[in-house]
């Protein structure tokens, strides 16, 4: 089990502390950085922790970031790896391995160790995180995702970045601004994470671990997916992702079209895509009428036309369903965050990252073809 936060926050070092941590500071650097999380001792806080001005950062939940690599590329990570198979002799281990380096490494290391399921789940958050937020999600999302028996995942890359901390809606213009500059991270860790596969299994003593990896993006997070694909060119698109989960999407409804060139580039990239939609989404609504000139948002009203992707991409309707697991005015009225307010949703959602044929998964009822209710 392993938990990674890719960041492109800013770096700065706490009073009193001897070692580098990302800053609530609400814009984004060019450069991301990787981190580890720390579960080892890990105890959850009392009510009482969670009020004292002092709960940030590290008090949350202990991480270390991982150094900068000394060379580009891959090659360094696969001198270890055929040395420690006996196949090559280097001085080089694996503390010697830096950034995407050494967590490309030690996922592929724990991925091909077992014969069960060990998925990696990417995640982005959506609007009005700061990193303290973010350390608490992590924290529900390993509760949610890596401790429950009913997930395949064992590892997530947590994606980090610069949301503003406010509600205060004019800040949302400013969290569009950032989800750019953050999709241009999540473009080189594409890229980088190509580049990988391509060094590494190029070599016939290394073989592919045979796992999986999906990719899950709430709300604004979706914009900064998008970012990322307005710069992906087609030809260089590898299917390393098995399915994308779009969670209460807060982007254009027409994103799939190729007017818009970013979503369509989806069915290239993932087996399977699943637009979890809520038509009652409050937030939604709200960005609709206030900040994107009544534009229709996916998330709530579901795409413009995906007729030549119905063979991949499926809709699930969540209108319906309960919030039996986490229930207050946030969760009732906002109808926003299924995915951690209702069994119903997450149960969907454990089915899809298992691979489970769409016709097939229980709970849900077809509406047509590529169209599914969640009923309750």
């Amino acid at each position: 089990m392993a938990v990674y936060i890719l960041s492109n926050r800013k770096i700065i070092r706490h009073k009193g502390e001897r070692v580098d941590s990302f800053s609530n500071d609400e814009y984004s650097i060019p450069n991301f950085r990787i981190a580890k999380c720390d579960f080892e001792g890990y105890k959850e806080p009392t009510a009482a922790a969670k009020k004292k001005k002092d709960y940030t950062n590290r008090n949350i939940l202990n991480y270390r970031l991982f150094s900068e690599p000394e060379k580009q590329g891959y090659q360094e990570v696969l001198d270890v790896l055929l040395s420690e198979k006996g196949v090559k002799k280097t001085s080089l281990t694996a503390n010697n391995l830096g950034g995407t380096q050494r967590m490309f490494y030690e996922l592929y290391k724990n991925m091909s160790s077992t014969k069960d399921r060990s998925d990696v789940l990417i995640f982005i958050h959506g609007y009005a995180y700061d990193f303290d937020d973010e350390l608490k999600a992590i924290i529900d999302l390993k509760k949610l995702f890596i401790d429950n028996p009913k997930s395949p995942v064992e590892h997530i890359l947590f994606v980090s970045w610069p949301a503003s901390s406010s509600i205060v809606p004019l800040t949302y213009f400013d969290d569009k601004a950032s989800s750019i500059n953050s999709g241009n991270s999540l473009m080189r860790l594409f890229y980088f994470y190509t580049q990988f596969l391509k060094d590494i299994f190029s070599n016939r003593d290394l073989v592919p671990c045979n796992q999986r990896i999906h990719l899950m993006t709430h709300s604004m997070g979706n914009r900064v997916l998008q970012s990322m694909l307005y710069s992906l060119k087609k030809e260089n698109i590898l299917r390393v992702i098995d399915q994308v989960l779009l969670l209460n999407a807060d982007v254009s409804y027409k994103v799939f079209e190729d007017s818009e060139d970013s979503f369509n580039k989806l069915p290239l990239l993932a087996n399977r895509v699943s637009i979890y939609l809520n038509r009652q989404d409050v937030i939604l609504g709200i960005s609709q009428f206030t900040k994107n000139i009544l534009t229709p948002r996916l998330g709530k009203n579901g795409p413009s036309d995906i007729e030549k992707f119905k063979d991949i991409v499926s809709v699930i309707d969540c209108t319906f369903v309960k919030d039996d697991i986490q229930s207050s005015i946030k969760f009732d009225i906002g109808n926003h965050w299924g995915y951690l307010s209702s069994s119903q949703v997450q149960n969907d959602i454990f089915q899809n990252l298992y691979g489970i044929d769409r016709n097939l998964i229980e709970g849900r009822i077809k509406n047509n073809e590529n169209i599914f209710t969640i009923i309750s």
